[in-house]
């Protein structure tokens, strides 16, 4: 029997008061009970609109009959026919304004939690699959790819489902790119991400880590050693600034930094070998979802205060709707329509206070949003000892400087076709190395559109 209720199910999270000095997942999942009553929420439409807006294709009604039938393993084969990490997916990808905005459901109340229930198939299976992957046939071809985030990881994946020898290259010293290093532990538990690349390398991949490619190999190398296709899914890890006075004080922090230090070094323990600074008042300047990770890891680290300050409304906020709620409930600060003028030092260099000045909203900017203006003699100052930028990210030049050959745009970002193919030939890129900072969604989306043209590049040249 159909669930006409308007509301979804609540998503069963820890207390505020206890999850902010913790950094155990805030959301504990749905019981086996409420995925049932969620799944019956769902009208299996004919036309399936929800499928159209999900980056990686999902035949969301589908694994979602499964779960209705308690088949927990078939939805979870459905899901993994599009998505090769449905557990990681099921927890950050955000579905309110892709799958679940087209939702008929969500006309005259709350969509279906498709995310929710993508998350309790993933894992149901984690917790009870016993049977180990089957690796497929070998098509005797071999292929790289360059990093090991969202996008590398669904390039590889759907590479070794065909067959093929794919092996990634990571800088870094663990694998999973901003899934380890760029979300907190409370949002995406580390073992989750690890099941997901232990799952691909039970298929076959293979995964080196500590390979800096543009400076440990480079891509001509690679190609040069037997690899006949190369995927860059390096991401945009260098980070943005304002450049106002006082960014190079002590206790100012780049939010890739600061997420880096927390989420892959461990920074919160005790017995670290990377401590970060324990501030009282933390300013964290932005309002996506890092600027939220950052307030949030600041909170659990000890500091007494921490302040959102961002330029714009609350409602023009790009941070997922849920996350803001969670910050907020959490005790964080928000500074809306104000923005940053100077960062204070005392006679040591350190942080001692920000200077600030208040915002309206003008007309709207090339982006359609309406423009922030300085509101005149609103100037004031806050003390406090920790700034943390997170205003956006770019990808790293050291690829495109070591590439000969390798169209960029004006923002450093890989240029490629509709197909993930560079200005280089047998060289294919996604993610943010080619859109810029975007969601996990959309760089899986990327690594799948480019796997298939990289069999299809391969297969022409047999």
């Amino acid at each position: 029997m159909a669930n006409m209720s308007l509301k979804k199910n609540e998503m069963p999270v820890q207390d505020p008061k206890v999850r902010n000095h913790n950094f155990e997942e805030v959301a504990l999942g749905y019981t086996e009970e409420q995925a049932l009553d969620e799944a019956a929420r769902c009208l299996n439409c004919k036309n399936k609109p929800c499928v159209g807006k999900c980056p990686v294709a999902i035949d969301i009604p589908a694994f979602i009959a499964k779960i209705r039938e308690k088949d927990y393993e078939g939805a979870y084969e459905i899901i993994t026919r599009q998505s090769s990490l449905p557990a990681i997916c099921g927890r950050v990808c955000p579905q309110e304004t892709q799958c679940e905005s087209k939702c008929v459901r969500g006309i005259k109340g709350e969509p279906v939690a498709i995310g929710r229930l993508e998350r309790f198939v993933a894992d149901y299976h984690n917790a009870h699959a016993k049977a180990p992957a089957q690796k497929p046939v070998p098509n005797g071809h071999k292929v790289a790819i360059v990093g090991s985030g969202p996008s590398g990881l669904t390039c590889a994946g759907d590479l070794v489902k065909l067959g093929y020898d794919v092996t990634i290259f990571e800088a870094l010293h663990l694998a999973g790119g901003v899934l380890v290093y760029g979300i907190p532990e409370f949002r995406l538990p580390k073992t989750i991400v690890q099941k997901e690349i232990d799952t691909l390398k039970a298929l076959g991949v293979k995964v080196e880590t500590n390979m800096v490619i543009g400076k440990v190999l480079s891509v001509d190398e690679l190609l040069a050693d037997g690899f006949e296709a190369v995927y860059l899914g390096s991401g945009a890890g260098l980070p943005r600034f304002m450049n106002l006075p006082g960014e190079n004080l002590k206790g100012v922090y780049s939010a890739n930094e600061f997420l880096t230090r927390v989420n892959l070094m461990k920074a919160y323990q005790d017995n670290s070998e990377t401590p970060i600074q324990h501030a009282h008042h933390v300013a964290v300047v932005g309002g996506g979802n890092v600027a939220m990770d950052a307030a949030r890891c600041a909170k659990r680290l000890g500091a007494e205060k921490v302040s959102i300050i961002y330029r714009r409304s609350l409602e023009e906020m790009p941070a997922r709707k849920e996350e803001v709620e969670h910050a907020m409930e959490e005790g964080i600060e928000f500074h809306v329509l104000t923005n940053p003028t100077e960062i204070l030092g005392d006679e040591h260099k350190f942080v001692k206070g920000i200077t600030c000045v208040k915002m309206e909203l003008g007309e709207p900017d090339e982006s359609g949003r309406r423009r922030p203006v300085v509101i005149e003699g609103s100037e004031f100052t806050v003390d406090l000892d920790c700034v943390i930028m997170a205003i956006g990210t770019s990808p790293n030049p050291l690829l495109h400087n070591t590439t000969e050959g390798l169209e960029v745009n004006s923002h450093g970002c890989i240029v490629t076709d509709e197909n993930g193919l560079t200005s280089r030939t047998a060289v294919y890129a996604g993610g943010d190395a080619v859109t810029g900072a975007a969601t996990v969604i959309l760089a899986m989306g990327a690594g799948k559109q480019a796997a298939k043209a990289m069999d299809e590049y391969i297969r022409s040249k047999n």
